[in-house]
């Protein structure tokens, strides 16, 4: 027979006493924080969460939507101001930049995807006390109590707000956007913002901590939980089965946990994880990604990052350009500076072996990062103690070096996450380094083979992957960036180079 819990007269008073003082608490804090907004705008700008490492995606070779546009994409719409004292979020910030010369001016297309920004925006301000974001309005005591009674009697706690997803093509402002969002949060809420390459590693790394429990995934997901309500995911991609397997059944208990998810994305929820392998027990999580967040596309066919002023920077295409790479990492290190093989320790006790390193700048031949078994853990580890990277010898990728091409882009990912500078010797530029991978869809298109086409040349040579046909733009537009002048000299000041 199930054990009655009894309170006390005093206790329920004490409750009660409590669990009102509680709320006026909230309400009070939430009232305060809209009227200090709307009596100094400056004042509100302060409290929110800048981070420097996001200062690059707000500088001007992203472009923005002008005020005229706003206006113009509905005429029903007022437009919005940093004088417009009754608001704020990411649309009120986005005119600001504007105004500053911040942003460039003019694409209408983004417009869609701000107002989705400012409809969660406007909805978690609202939401503050039912989504239990603010970390300092619940007394640790109350947490654990939480906690018991979850242990007694487990339940479902889905959040009342829906979250969002946003893709795009490559280079058309997405990280650019949700950061302008993540940006304007109050500091005191439970949110974090990550790359998802780091967040799937983050889960790996807890599911050891984790192993021989019952439901190991169940506990990763109250930990996340416990820090962060509102998840922003930047890039969210799904390649590896063992990402796809468990997926579903941690977003699962992230979403009953009442988390709130925001993620950036090349690829349409339905075609996540298309061709992959065991992709029927990954369908379920697409299900539930649509339930619990609106998807948004953003349709601009622009790549901003190829609109900056790329030049050759220290990027060196042909081969037998060893020397001339090693002379250019000399120089970078400095003249009296020896560089030496390091070690550097990644997660879960892996260590990976530098074959030159000084000054923060790392040497390594092509083989040596991409030939051999490593993954986004040791890439994150790299850069987590190198700001630059001297890599010798990027081949042209095709059918016989996919393996490698895989590594390839993930360490560019990596890189551009961590605003890391490439120094690098290759066979041909971004473009033609990627031009032989192709989607399944492009490989259907392709006209049939004739008898005058060479064997030298046949379509055997090319590899058709899904996966990284849809990966390869990203890249190449991430290569072109890298090796602008706005990204180097920001990466100089950065790290007063």
């Amino acid at each position: 027979m199930r054990p009655i819990i009894r309170l006390s007269s005093l206790s329920r008073i004490r409750w009660a006493l409590r669990n009102n003082q509680e709320r006026y608490s909230s309400t009070f804090y939430s009232k305060s924080r809209k009227l200090l907004i709307g009596v100094n705008q400056n004042q509100a700008l302060l409290n929110t969460n800048t981070d420097n490492s996001s200062l690059y995606s707000r500088s001007s070779i992203f472009r923005g939507l002008s005020a005229e546009a706003v206006e113009a994409a509905d005429p029903a719409t007022t437009r919005v101001t940093v004088s417009d004292v009754n608001r704020t979020g990411p649309l009120v910030e986005y005119e600001r930049r504007i105004s500053n010369g911040e942003l460039m001016t003019g694409d209408i297309c983004q417009i869609s995807a701000l107002r989705e920004l400012q409809r969660l925006y406007d909805e978690l301000v609202d939401s503050v006390d039912t989504c239990r974001l603010d970390r300092y309005n619940t007394s640790d005591k109350s947490s654990r109590s939480r906690w018991f009674w979850s242990r007694l009697m487990p339940q479902t706690s889905y959040s009342p707000v829906k979250g969002l997803y946003l893709y795009g093509g490559v280079g058309t402002g997405k990280t650019m956007l949700m950061d302008l969002f993540f940006d304007q949060l109050p500091c005191t809420w439970k949110k974090q913002r990550i790359h998802f390459h780091d967040f799937m590693l983050s889960v790996h790394s807890r599911l050891q901590k984790h192993k021989g429990l019952s439901d190991p995934l169940e506990v990763v997901a109250q930990e996340i939980a416990h820090d962060a309500i509102l998840l922003c995911l930047d890039e969210f991609m799904v390649t590896d089965v063992a990402d796809a397997l468990i997926l579903n059944r941690l977003f699962g208990h992230l979403f009953s946990n009442g988390v709130i998810l925001v993620a950036t994305s090349n690829r349409n929820p339905d075609k996540l994880y298309e061709g992959g392998l065991q992709r029927d027990l990954f369908l379920p999580f697409i299900s539930s990604l649509k339930e619990r967040s609106v998807v948004h596309e953003i349709g601009s066919a622009v790549d901003y990052r190829k609109l900056t002023s790329a030049e050759q920077g220290f990027y060196f295409i042909g081969k037998d350009l060893s020397t001339l790479l090693k002379q250019k990492f000399r120089q970078l290190i400095g003249d009296n500076v020896v560089a030496r093989p390091q070690v550097v320790e990644v997660v879960m006790g892996r260590k990976l072996q530098i074959p030159l390193g000084a000054n923060g700048c790392a040497y390594f031949p092509f083989e040596e990062l991409c030939d051999r078994p490593l993954g986004a853990a040791d890439y994150f580890g790299l850069f987590k103690k190198f700001h630059t990277l001297a890599l010798d010898e990027i081949p042209v990728f095709g059918l016989h070096n996919r393996t490698a091409a895989y590594r390839f882009v993930t360490l560019v990912d990596v890189m551009y996450e961590n605003r890391a500078r490439l120094l690098c010797t290759a066979e041909a530029n971004p473009q033609e380094l990627l031009e032989k991978i192709i989607t399944i869809s492009e490989a259907k298109s392709m006209g049939p083979r004739t008898s005058s086409r060479s064997r030298k040349n046949d379509v055997t040579e090319l590899c058709v992957d899904n996966e990284l046909g849809f990966a390869k733009d990203r890249t190449i537009s991430r290569l072109t960036e890298m090796n602008s002048k706005e990204y180097l000299e920001h990466h100089a000041i950065t790290h007063n180079l």
